[in-house]
């Protein structure tokens, strides 16, 4: 069999997974802090005594996107807008350490301090615990405070700093649960420069418009590539009637 049709096979493959993360990336246009995922393609030639003129196709997802978002005002005290290249620590459900751009926060029934996806953010000293019905605002150094119950013109109390850490100058890259990591293990360590802002929430970077042109050019190049697989199945049964026929 002509090996065209390998060829078109794995570029259908790729076709499925680009189609598969151009799903995520708009089921994701409206989740806080989302960053685009980029996929990667790489030719993966066989090599030989022979001339070689086709190469198969390996597609995956390697990495995001990571422009900011734009940014809305909310006025809630514990929505956190990341500044530049920065990144929120929280605790895996692996138990491990990753970081994301979610900022939307709250206290969680059980008093610890977590995103809109019900992960618990990270301070100095691991998961940070706040006690419920507490008043509680974030800093712009990332400070965890709370006021007073008893005496509202008491200054606030520090229980912890979020750890905000710079992910330039270190391999990084996004589960399937849409968290970061460091490649190879590890953590990031911590910025002390860093800055959020209160009262703010950054949107997803994902651009619908985009996203949809995306979608229509994936979907055609996975027409044409099937369209290749009847080609090599004709060239074949070509090839198969010239041999009868001498």
């Amino acid at each position: 069999m002509d090996r065209l049709i390998w060829t078109a096979v794995t570029g259908m493959s790729a076709s499925m997974a680009r189609q598969r993360m151009i799903a995520s990336n708009m089921a994701n246009a409206q989740t806080i802090g989302f960053r685009s995922e980029v996929m990667q393609f790489t030719p993966m030639t066989l090599q030989g005594p022979s001339l070689e003129v086709r190469a198969m196709t390996d597609a995956a997802v390697y990495g995001a996107q990571m422009d900011a978002g734009a940014s809305i005002e909310t006025g809630r005290p514990l929505d956190i807008a990341l500044q530049g290249d920065i990144l929120l620590g929280v605790q895996a459900p692996d138990g491990g350490e990753a970081y994301t751009r979610r900022g939307d926060l709250s206290i969680s029934p059980n008093g610890l301090l977590v995103n809109g996806e019900g992960t618990a953010v990270l301070g100095e000293n691991g998961p940070i615990a706040v006690e419920p019905g507490s008043d509680i605002t974030i800093g712009p150094d990332g400070a965890v405070l709370m006021a007073s119950k008893t005496d509202p013109e008491a200054p606030l109390v520090k229980l912890d700093t979020i750890k905000l850490a710079n992910w330039r100058g270190s391999r990084i890259e996004k589960g399937l649960d849409g968290l970061f990591r460091v490649v190879g293990g590890g953590v990031l360590p911590v910025d002390a420069s860093a800055r959020v802002l209160t009262g703010t929430l950054e949107q997803s970077n994902v651009q619908p418009s985009q996203v949809l042109i995306e979608m229509v050019e994936a979907q055609r190049l996975y027409d044409m590539r099937t369209k290749l697989i009847a080609t090599a199945k004709e060239l074949d049964e070509g090839g198969a009637s010239l041999m009868r026929l001498s």
